[in-house]
């Protein structure tokens, strides 16, 4: 029998092993065992030692971790904003994608919204990436109709290999849900 997955926030300790697995779920030929990827539309990182720090450090945020054993196996991070909690960094190892941990860290994410007491649960995502954007509609997602510009030229977030990225806006209301 599998063990559970245990979820919990991030420390600066954890920095070096979320660089290692938001890059593998994102970036490059590892990111392709996976079923989601972003390696045909950019090139270079996802993030960086720095912003993860940044993050963890963020009043009203947090990257929650999912381990199995002690091992690490997906995060993700919640952000308070308004009355709504911003979902994002969304990653699971490759090799281990469509096992259900990713559907986990989504409902945690959003349990704790609701601890949070907020009403909504939002997100952007590049809007080719048709398959996640799926993942998200099946969950109870629903596009908003807004964007958001890609940020050209910034590095942080990766190198562009087209010219039409944007990100679409997903959200889920929360309210009377259980």
């Amino acid at each position: 029998m599998t063990a559970p997955l245990e979820f919990r926030s991030a420390t600066p300790d954890d920095v070096d092993s979320l660089l290692v697995l938001v890059e593998s779920a994102y970036r490059g030929d590892a990111s392709r065992q996976g079923w989601t990827t972003e390696a045909d539309l950019l090139d270079g990182q996802r993030t960086d030692r720095d912003g993860l720090l940044d993050t963890i450090a963020r009043e009203g945020s947090i990257i929650l971790i999912a381990e199995r054993d002690g091992e690490l196996l997906g995060c993700a991070n919640l952000e308070r904003q308004g009355d709504a909690a911003y979902f994002g960094m969304f990653a699971v190892r490759p090799g281990l994608q469509g096992g259900g941990i990713g559907a986990a860290i989504l409902r945690e994410c959003e349990q704790r919204a609701r601890n949070w007491g907020l009403s909504q649960v939002r997100m952007t995502v590049i809007w080719p990436r048709v398959e996640l954007i799926a993942f998200y509609l099946r969950r109870g997602y629903a596009a908003t109709g807004e964007t958001a510009p890609f940020p050209y030229g910034d590095e942080r977030f990766g190198k562009p290999r087209r010219q039409d990225l944007y990100f679409e806006v997903y959200a889920k209301n929360l309210k009377g849900e259980v």
